[in-house]
C-alpha cells in the first residue's frame, strides 16, 4: 500500500500538516488514549457550518455529534461581545481546563477561537483547521490571537500555540474567487519581503487552475514560519510581515466605520501594498520600475478601493494606534528590492498622502 504524503512543517511549539490527507492524522490524533473523554468543541461561522463541517466529519469521523458553537462570519465577530458568548457557552457546556476548542474556519475563526481557547480558564487546548486561503497561508502561523477594538485591528490580544494545525487545501474549493484573492494578498507579500524567485512563480498562478494554487501555498506557509521562528514575540525582523499593513490596516478599519460596502482583509492589504511601494521607492531603494511591476500586478487581480480625500486624516489616524508604533511615530516595514525588506522606516503623513494619491491615479 503506498504510503499517504502530508507535508508537514515545524514551527514554534507546534507542527502544522498540509495535503489533501492531513485530516486523517487529526482523525487518528483524536482517537489516541490521550483525548479518551476529553470534551472536544467546534467554532464555526454559518459558511463553514454549511460548506465544511461535513467534510470535516467525513474524513474526521469522531467529530461526529460534538458540541458545536457559531458566529457570524466576518471582522465584526472578532470582538468582546462576542468572546463573552463564546465564552459563556464553554462554561454553560461545563467545558473543563483538558477540553478542545477545534478552530473550523477562516481568519476571522482563527483569531477569535484561539483568543477564546487562550483565555477561558487560563488556557485550555485548540486546534485551527483553516479554510480559507488568508487562514491558510497567514493565520495558520505564528501563535498570534486576537480580537479588534473600537473598529482597531487585533488591538486586543496575545500570543498563544495551537496544539496542532492541519491544512486540508480541499476546502479551498468552497471559496467564492474574491476570499481567494483575500488570502492571496498574503502570499503576495511574502514574496516581495522574502523571496525574489517566489514572486516571479506568483505571477504564473492562475486562479482558474485550483491545483497550481495548490502547490505554492506550502512556499508561503515556509516562508512567515521562517520569519516567525527567527523572531517569535515581534521584537524584529518578524515585523517584515506587516509589509502593507500599516496603510492596509488602516483602509480596512475605515471601510468598518463607513455605512458601504466593508473591505475583506486582502483587499485592503493590496492597496497598501501598493501605496507602501510607493513610499519604498521614495524612502528605500525599490526602484520606479520595481514600484510599477509592483502596481501594474496588484490592479491587475485586486478591486479599486475608492479612498476619498476627506478621509485621509481619519486613515492616518487610525496608522498611529499601529502596534509598529514608536511615541506615536508612524513605522513602517518597506521594500529594498523584490524579496527584500526592512523595518521600523519612520514615514511621515505627509509621504502617506502622496502614496495615497498615487493610489489614487491608478484608481481613476
Amino acid at each position: 500500500m503506498a504510503t499517504v504524503k502530508v507535508q508537514k512543517i515545524k514551527s514554534a511549539g507546534y507542527e502544522i500538516s498540509f495535503g489533501q490527507h492531513a485530516l486523517a492524522e487529526l482523525s487518528e490524533m483524536l482517537s489516541t488514549e490521550e483525548y479518551s473523554g476529553v470534551k472536544l468543541f467546534i467554532l464555526v461561522d454559518e459558511n463553514t457550518l454549511e460548506n465544511c463541517l461535513s467534510k470535516l466529519i467525513e474524513k474526521v469521523p469522531i467529530l461526529a455529534g460534538k458540541e458545536l458553537i457559531q458566529i457570524d462570519s466576518g471582522e465584526l465577530s472578532k470582538s468582546v461581545e462576542i468572546s463573552v458568548q463564546i465564552w459563556s457557552a464553554l462554561s454553560e457546556m461545563e467545558a473543563d481546563r483538558k477540553a478542545v476548542l477545534i478552530n473550523l474556519g477562516g481568519g476571522v475563526v482563527s483569531d477569535l477561537g484561539g483568543f477564546v481557547a487562550g483565555t477561558f480558564k487560563r488556557g485550555i487546548r485548540f486546534i485551527n483547521i483553516p479554510t480559507s486561503l488568508l487562514a491558510q497561508v497567514d493565520a495558520s502561523v505564528g501563535s498570534k490571537v486576537g480580537i479588534n477594538l473600537n473598529h482597531l485591528k487585533n488591538e486586543v490580544g496575545l500570543f498563544c500555540n495551537p496544539e496542532k494545525v492541519f491544512i486540508d487545501p480541499d476546502f479551498l474549493r468552497t471559496l467564492p474567487r474574491n476570499h481567494l484573492l483575500s488570502g492571496f494578498a498574503e502570499m503576495i507579500k511574502h514574496a516581495l519581503i522574502f523571496d525574489k524567485d517566489y514572486w516571479k512563480v506568483l505571477k504564473m498562478v492562475s486562479f482558474y487552475e485550483m491545483e497550481t494554487l495548490d502547490k505554492v501555498i506550502p512556499r508561503s506557509v515556509e516562508i512567515k514560519n521562517e520569519i516567525v521562528i527567527s523572531d517569535p514575540f515581534e521584537q524584529g525582523r518578524r515585523k517584515i510581515l506587516n509589509f502593507g499593513h500599516t496603510v492596509g490596516h488602516a483602509l480596512e478599519s475605515h471601510s468598518f466605520e463607513g455605512d458601504g460596502k466593508t473591505l475583506l482583509h486582502g483587499e485592503a492589504i493590496a492597496a497598501g501594498m501598493v501605496c507602501e511601494a510607493f513610499i519604498s521607492e521614495k524612502l528605500q531603494k525599490l526602484s520606479k520600475e520595481q514600484l510599477e511591476e509592483i502596481t501594474r500586478y496588484v490592479f491587475s487581480l485586486f478591486p479599486r478601493v475608492q479612498i476619498q480625500e476627506l478621509a485621509y486624516h481619519r486613515i492616518i489616524e487610525l496608522m498611529k494606534h499601529d502596534k509598529k508604533n514608536n511615541f506615536s511615530e508612524i513605522r513602517m516595514s518597506l521594500l529594498n528590492d523584490l524579496g527584500d525588506c526592512n523595518y521600523d522606516i519612520p514615514v511621515k503623513p505627509e509621504l502617506i498622502i502622496d502614496s495615497l494619491n498615487y493610489y489614487k491615479r491608478w484608481v481613476n
